[in-house]
């Protein structure tokens, strides 16, 4: 089973309070805000008129707030909002969400506006997505440490039963309803974001006492012999929160000084960094071979049960296997599938008797089960890497470096797309691209030396176990399915506008 069983006994034994189901109401509606991706994606393409160089590139601009999401998780600790740190961000999204998805649904008609708004939407959820992250550290410090994990994956089957709900009605919706009223129903569920604001426990700040570590405890101590006392700065809350933040940039500073860090990061930035060519492919299925928005949905359906199913794999069989032999076999395997596309493009499934439709609902399939487990070790490195005390932080930080690498590999995907003359309706050189795109994800493998050699028993750094907790690898591994750009795994992932992935 994907959940273990301490953890259903752990969500089984849970105590349901309303904060609780505030977060499964955040959560639910991150992965069911997917709803408005296949909308967007053919409201730029058919409304808009943009050719897929453009879509392309306004792909990895609507990316942007997902590569500073440590950003707002420091901004909600730092600057509290009449001394509260949590719901006042979380009505801000809302009220972004709304205003961004209301526009696309009333009056934006020109592409300027179209991003502008897709990536305000994209804040949106970032942002409830990095406060929502806090609240489940803030209740999980209270748990007994048994139950801790239940927490994480009581959010991601909360996000998950939204994606996957969404997953089918994207594509229902807009066949029938048209690209509006899919935006108008988006614009709702920011809504239930602010309703559930009201029922978080957001103590005021000047209930809180946030300290910086001193740098010394001698100074600390009393001449009558007694135990260090902790320190206080005589000063304001907000230069308490100040002092926290600084120590928290000294200890990133200093991790990111560490090679052990910093190599691995560069490896992951290399590896995802390599030119995409979904965008164009997206336009091939949707122009040349006709596949209408309740078919890429339903795809998109399976597609979400499927990348379960890679998790629960790497979780099952591969799991124990060392990071740089399942880097470089998960490479070559991706590499080796991605190809496939070459045969849907090329028509040579047709000679073979295969369907436009079957072939390409299998293909997807096996590439998303791929890209599942080609991503998983991702997940487990980058938690290996975190030192103790800003765990969170920097692993948000590496993901943040995915989703830099994601944002350069759309724009280098732009740019071939254009020079081969890649358009909405000239696919001559489609399989140049595809080759292309498939043939760099090679290129990574020479710096495979940049991860951690994990039988090595001279580094305390490779041989320490994860500082995250399993149950927190496995829930970060589904909001990777629904808000990580994986170019090994998704051919349609030109749909995923808003990326809210990792």
């Amino acid at each position: 089973m994907l959940i273990q069983t301490d953890w259903l006994k752990n969500l089984r034994g849970r105590s349901f309070d309303l904060e609780l189901g505030a977060i499964a109401i955040i959560y639910f509606v991150q992965g069911a805000m997917a709803i408005s991706q296949l909308a967007v994606s053919f409201f730029l393409k058919d409304d808009l008129g943009l050719s897929p160089a453009e879509v392309a590139s306004m792909v990895g601009i609507t990316m942007l707030p997902w590569t500073v999401k440590p950003l707002y998780g420091l901004i909600s600790d730092g600057f509290p909002v009449f001394g509260y740190r949590r719901r006042p961000y979380l009505l801000l999204s809302s009220f972004l969400g709304v205003f961004a998805w209301a526009s696309m649904s009333i009056w934006v008609t020109t592409p300027f506006w179209a991003i502008a708004m897709i990536a305000t939407g994209s804040l949106s959820l970032a942002f409830s997505d990095a406060i929502t992250d806090a609240l489940i550290v803030q209740r999980a410090r209270l748990e007994p440490e048994g139950d801790a994990g239940s927490l994480q994956s009581f959010s991601w089957i909360a996000s998950s039963v939204g994606a996957i709900m969404s997953a089918y009605l994207s594509g229902y919706l807009l066949e029938h309803f048209g690209a509006k009223f899919v935006f108008e129903i988006t614009a709702i569920l920011p809504l239930l974001v602010g309703i559930s604001a009201f029922a978080i426990a957001d103590y005021p700040m000047s209930a809180i006492f946030i300290t910086a570590p001193a740098p010394s405890s001698a100074n600390n101590s009393d001449h009558s012999g007694d135990q260090p006392k902790p320190s206080t700065p005589k000063s304001s809350r907000n230069s308490q929160a100040w002092m926290s933040l600084k120590f928290n940039f000294i200890q990133l500073k200093q991790a990111f000084t560490n090679k052990a860090i910093w190599m691995p990061a560069a490896f992951l930035f290399v590896w995802q960094a390599t030119p995409s060519a979904d965008t164009a492919f997206f336009y091939f299925t949707t122009n040349e071979l006709k596949f209408n928005p309740e078919f890429l949905g339903t795809i998109k359906f399976f597609a979400s049960w499927a990348g379960l199913l890679g998790v629960w794999l790497f979780q099952r069989f591969f799991k124990g296997v060392p990071t740089r032999k399942i880097f470089f076999w998960t490479t070559i395997i991706s590499t080796a599938l991605g190809l496939t596309s070459l045969l849907l493009v090329t028509h040579v499934n047709r000679s073979l008797g295969i369907d436009d439709r079957w072939f390409s609902l299998g293909d997807n399939l096996i590439l998303t089960i791929a890209g599942r487990i080609a991503f998983m070790p991702v997940l487990v490195l980058a938690a290996r890497l975190c030192p103790e005390g800003i765990e969170a932080t920097l692993f948000a930080l590496l993901m943040s470096v995915l989703n830099i690498s994601a944002l350069c590999s759309f724009q280098l995907g732009a740019g071939l797309t254009h020079l081969l003359g890649v358009t909405e309706s000239n696919f001559d050189n489609l399989w140049i691209l595809i080759l292309i795109a498939n043939i760099s994800s090679l290129l990574p493998l020479p710096f495979l030396k940049w991860l951690p050699d994990e039988k090595s028993t001279n580094s305390e750094e490779t041989s320490k176990p994860s500082v995250l907790p399993e149950s927190t690898i496995v829930s970060l591994a589904i909001e990777a399915i629904e808000m990580e750009p994986l170019k090994s795994g998704e051919s349609d992932r030109p749909e995923a506008i808003l990326q809210e992935n990792i």
